[in-house]
């Protein structure tokens, strides 16, 4: 504001009574005093109203200060879709620290670099998970408070901390008064990357971000409040895309399960009615396989979000005749998960299923309150042209960008190189001004000098009727460099042969551009039902291998 402005007078400055640090923990306080009755957690008998889990998470808080805790300290958890992972999106931050989720998946080795690298005071951990815990404590020189999980719709497991949750929880103060950052910049959350090629790295967001991302689901997909939310995403991935802040703003009611169950998912929606869920698009495959007599008596308006790869245009047509509405969501982990959103136009309706379903397989437009998503060139930093065929880098600005890569300033500054946060993912701009992800930049495959993007070829392969899930990656070869190679896992009790899939693969696309090589078995998957990509490649690589010998 320049000096001689007359609204840079005093009195004009902020103040207790115009200004407060944005934190979603605002939405919890909110929620707990104008719908304390509702119904905020459901997890098989267990039922919490947004009052009790208020308090829950209160106690938490004052229970993890008591301890040690203090304003920038981690605190990490491994554990499942249960309450207590819910509790720790607010309980942890109220006590003015750092909430890690940790991936269930990972080894021991990966689980002590990172509970060391993030300096973890404490680990609330699950005991399904304790062979691993104890393992990764082994590797530990200061290994931090551990407390148990000890949930009895789980599978059990030796109790390896000093106190369960529930024990710890009793300790609390109900009437905890601490949690508002006095910086909305403060961070709020750790999450590390997948670490593929060597470490992974720790992205940071802040309190503002969070609270935004939280609201931004909210309008973006649409969400009515008092939704019913069924979560199949797992909470420790972004976490949970910032839902569990979300529904806090909604004061809607969580639905928890452990594992992803088709047939389980389908009884739930049922059951309570869900409304929405999220997933990448195997979990939405593996519904629109399933029996019909599993998706007998759900008549009511199921949302559901689809993201984490690009989305198969056959798996959406499939979930829209099915009655579950399907919305395309893109984002990273350094984005807070979902940035951009594929937002439906009132013309629309007007289109049939196939139609349909290839506008909502493309990514999108930015989130309402993320400020900037651009593809542009990576080495001139210039926009494509909205032609549907020039590929650029997919870019971020704005409150939903990370803080950056914890202790890792160089990586930050690489990420951000140009005022931009670079995805690595390719993508055109179409001409409604639409963003639609081609390919990843390491997922090109280069064949004969010719590139190849391996989304064009799975869409292929998706519209074989046997097909459920299908990969491509790079495979070396002598003559071309490289060609691609195929992994299909088929559908239960369908077949298709090497040459058959080729052969359709040549039917759709430029020969070239076909697999040379397919091999038919079941994918790897990550705990949030992305294929594993990076093991594909290493099988790819080796002459005659199957996937169950790779993978």
């Amino acid at each position: 504001m320049p000096a001689n402005s007359p609204f840079h007078a005093d009195g004009l400055g902020k103040t207790a009574a115009n200004h407060a640090p944005l934190t979603p923990l605002s939405l919890l306080a909110r929620t707990a005093e104008v719908y304390p009755h509702h119904l905020a957690v459901v997890y098989g008998a267990r039922r919490y109203t947004w009052a009790q889990t208020a308090e829950r998470c209160r106690r938490l808080a004052s229970t993890l200060v008591a301890a040690g805790v203090g304003c920038g300290d981690t605190v990490a958890v491994m554990g499942a879709n249960t309450p207590e992972i819910i509790e720790a999106h607010f309980g942890v931050p109220m006590a003015g620290a750092v909430l890690n989720t940790l991936n269930t998946r990972l080894n021991a080795p990966m689980l002590a670099f990172m509970l060391r690298h993030a300096e973890a005071k404490v680990l609330i951990a699950d005991t399904e998970f304790s062979a691993t815990i104890r393992d990764t404590l082994a590797l530990l020189d200061r290994p931090p408070l551990v407390i148990d999980i000890d949930d009895r719709q789980g599978p059990g497991g030796a109790r390896v901390g000093a106190v369960d949750y529930e024990g710890f929880l009793a300790l609390g103060d109900p009437d905890f008064a601490g949690g508002q950052p006095s910086d909305e910049w403060q961070a709020i959350a750790l999450n590390y990357t997948s670490g593929t090629t060597g470490n992974p790295k720790g992205v940071v967001y802040h309190h503002r971000g969070a609270y935004l991302a939280a609201l931004s689901n909210m309008i973006d997909w649409g969400m009515p409040r008092h939704s019913v939310m069924l979560w199949t995403l797992p909470l420790f991935h972004c976490n949970g895309w910032c839902f569990p802040w979300t529904m806090a703003a909604n004061a809607g009611t969580n639905i928890c399960l452990r594992r992803v169950d088709p047939e389980r998912i389908l009884a739930l929606i049922r059951e309570h009615g869900v409304t929405h869920y999220c997933g990448a698009p195997v979990v939405h495959a593996m519904l629109a396989n399933a029996p019909d007599a599993w998706k007998s008596g759900i008549g009511h308006s199921v949302e559901a979000l689809i993201g984490g790869a690009p989305p198969p245009v056959p798996v959406i047509a499939a979930m829209e005749r099915m009655g579950f509405s399907i919305t395309q969501i893109y984002g990273l982990t350094e984005v807070y998960g979902p940035a951009a959103v594929c937002a439906p136009q009132p013309n629309w309706n007007d289109l049939d299923t196939a139609a349909l379903a290839e506008r909502k397989g493309r990514q999108g437009v930015r989130y309402t309150a993320q400020e900037g998503m651009a593809v542009l060139d990576p080495q001139t930093m210039a926009p494509v042209p909205p032609d549907g065929v020039t590929v650029g880098e997919v870019m971020f600005r704005g409150n939903m960008t990370m803080m950056g890569y914890l202790k890792n300033p160089e990586a930050t500054a690489e990420a951000f190189a140009g005022g931009w946060f670079h995805s690595g993912d390719l993508a055109v701009v179409q001409p409604d001004g639409y963003v639609q992800i081609k390919d990843r930049s390491k997922d090109v495959i280069i064949s004969g000098g010719e590139n190849i993007n391996s989304v064009e070829v799975e869409e292929a392969l998706y519209h074989h009727p046997a097909v459920l899930a299908a990969a491509v990656v790079a495979r070396p070869d002598a003559k071309w460099g490289e060609t691609p190679c195929a992994f299909v896992e088929l559908r239960p009790e369908a077949t298709a042969t090497e040459a058959e899939l080729i052969a359709h693969c040549r039917a759709r696309l430029a020969h070239f551009k076909a697999p040379k090589t397919v091999i038919i078995g079941e994918l790897p998957k990550t705990s949030t039902g992305k294929i594993q990509k990076f093991a594909l490649r290493e099988a790819a690589k080796q002459s005659g291998i199957n996937v169950e010998g790779c993978c």
